[in-house]
């Protein structure tokens, strides 16, 4: 038989969308499941502190955790969350040396709110200095919002 075209009959295989769909899809949701644990570590409660100069996040630091440091005014205390849990200082420490140990390049970004003292923020940087990990950011904001 001559050869006609890209038929079905010729046994030239055609392309199919529908496999195609299916992949992109598959990325999608796994993109969104990651993105969605890291937004999770965020306390909306937290007014961050204005930084005009800050530089931004480095967008290949794998290995990070979140420390939301939350003051109420009412009772002049601090409240802090370690990754979204509520932890008192040994449980903290604890949990970063195991991170640390796990990976020796984790960071740990303190989200200080801008009301906390900073005798507060100086309690939690002696707490990851205890568990020994030496690199810290502070999340901050460019501009009031």
């Amino acid at each position: 038989m001559a050869g006609g075209g890209g038929s079905t009959e010729s046994g030239e295989p055609e392309f199919q969308i529908a496999p195609m769909i299916d992949v992109l899809l598959v990325l999608l949701i796994f993109f969104m499941s990651i993105t969605s644990a890291q937004v999770l570590e965020i306390d909306k409660d937290i007014k961050l502190p204005v930084a005009a100069d800050a530089k931004k996040k480095d967008k290949n630091a794998m290995f990070e955790t979140a420390i939301n440091v939350r003051w109420i005014a009412a009772k002049q205390q601090s409240i802090i969350k370690l990754d979204s849990q509520e932890l008192d200082n040994e449980a903290i420490v604890n949990t970063l040396t195991q991170f640390k140990n796990a990976n020796a390049a984790h960071r740990v970004i303190i989200r200080g709110d801008r009301d906390v003292p900073a005798v507060e923020i100086q309690k939690v940087m002696a707490l990851i200095a205890q568990s020994g990990i030496d690199d810290i950011s502070f999340s901050t904001l460019n501009q009031d919002g």
